[in-house]
């Protein structure tokens, strides 16, 4: 049975498991979310829980990943006994995720991996859910060759695929929409790479407007389109900036009378871009969770090396990247990664022309590279 009194179904998105920053995978935060998610589903005895696309961060998922999300849905599908109903987004390699799909649904896993002519939809008591994964105009077209004619924008795309839907609506019923689009002027953030990269693929919330809510995924920050339509926004901050700010939540929606309200998760490591002289950042007067979070440092009156670079570190044990002034303008900002900086500390060559860049201002010559090569090499072979 899927259903019980209160009619609770859970809605959250982007999850991007799999996802690394500054050359760290960021399982163990994913993780933490995963576990806040499954202990929301218990307190609120919720029916169902809607993943809105993105589940992975690339769509050839890493092991780990893969992992992870087996873990999950384990648990919850399983181990909560509450159905998943998921649709892939831009990242996720539909395919994959679709595979085995009908014998996943005889486990309360739903997938919808690419669109298909047939109307896709889990019933969910008095609601029933219907699943647009990511779509092109060309997947529309293919699907719905009768009405290439009509398809001149992703708009009409998206309005072709969701009238097939309308027309199988259940007039008794409640209608859900789990889909992952770009909605006209929703607030994207950094870790958005697709969105920000231009308005192509952007569409009108009034494609919607036939269902009682559109349960959104694509977007990276929570907020509501309009009172039937709304992003969850990812379960985790991804992006130095803006995002920092924002408070992760789900959204919950109660199929009688289709309230929501939404509950925050609680980050493992807190995301932070901290600005000031190099000896007031190692000073570092912030609280515990800034210092031990997630670090980008801002250093306004030095250039930082390798070496100041170095005691930061041993400060800010999750430092991600810190930027300060060029040695040869300071009017100008260089940034350095610390998975620059690790490469650094295994390739020689790297450390000279770090070295050349701090001190002389300069690139070294790649004949003054030969001859630094060579001199390591011969260090190797007779350390004595």
């Amino acid at each position: 049975m899927y259903y019980n009194n209160d009619m609770k179904i859970i809605h959250t998105s982007d999850w991007h498991l799999g996802a690394a920053d500054g050359g760290r995978y960021l399982l163990e935060d994913q993780s933490h979310f995963i576990d806040e998610i499954c202990e929301i589903i218990k307190d609120e005895n919720a029916e169902a829980l809607m993943i809105a696309g993105d589940v992975y961060d690339r769509s050839v998922a890493s092991a780990e990943a893969i992992k992870l999300y087996d873990k999950a849905m384990t648990e919850i599908c399983l181990g909560l006994g509450v159905p998943v109903i998921i649709i892939a987004g831009n990242h996720d390699g539909a395919e994959r995720l679709e595979s085995c799909s009908n014998l996943l649904a005889s486990a309360n896993l739903h997938v919808a991996g690419s669109l298909q002519r047939e109307v896709r939809k889990v019933s969910l008591s008095d609601a029933d859910v219907y699943l647009l994964p990511w779509i092109t105009e060309e997947k529309v077209k293919s699907v719905f060759p009768e009405k290439k004619d009509e398809i001149k924008s992703i708009e009409d795309a998206y309005s072709v695929a969701v009238k097939n839907m309308e027309e199988d609506f259940d007039p008794s019923k409640k209608h859900i929409l789990l889909a992952h689009a770009f909605i006209t002027n929703s607030e994207t953030s950094t870790s958005d790479r697709a969105a920000v990269i231009g308005t192509a693929t952007q569409i009108s919330a009034k494609v919607f407007d036939a269902f009682d809510y559109t349960a959104l995924g694509h977007i990276h920050k929570p907020q509501d389109v309009n009172e039937k339509v709304r992003y969850s926004g990812t379960p985790m901050v991804y992006s130095f900036g803006k995002e920092e700010g924002q408070e992760k939540s789900v959204t919950i929606i109660d199929t009688k009378d289709m309230k929501r309200k939404t509950i925050p998760l609680h980050p493992l490591h807190k995301r932070s871009t901290l600005e000031g002289s190099f000896d007031e950042l190692i000073k570092a007067d912030y609280p515990e969770d800034v210092v031990n979070g997630y670090v980008k440092l801002r250093v306004t009156d030095r250039p930082v090396g390798m070496a100041g670079l170095s005691q930061l570190r041993e400060i800010y044990t999750n430092l991600f990247e810190c930027e300060s002034r060029s040695f040869d303008n300071a009017e100008s900002s260089i940034t350095l990664t610390v998975e620059e900086y690790e490469r650094m500390q295994t390739d020689p060559v790297k450390v000279l022309e770090s070295f050349c860049r701090e001190v002389c201002a300069e690139e070294p010559s790649e004949h003054l590279k030969k001859l630094f090569e060579d001199a390591v090499a011969m260090v190797e072979e007779d350390p004595a």
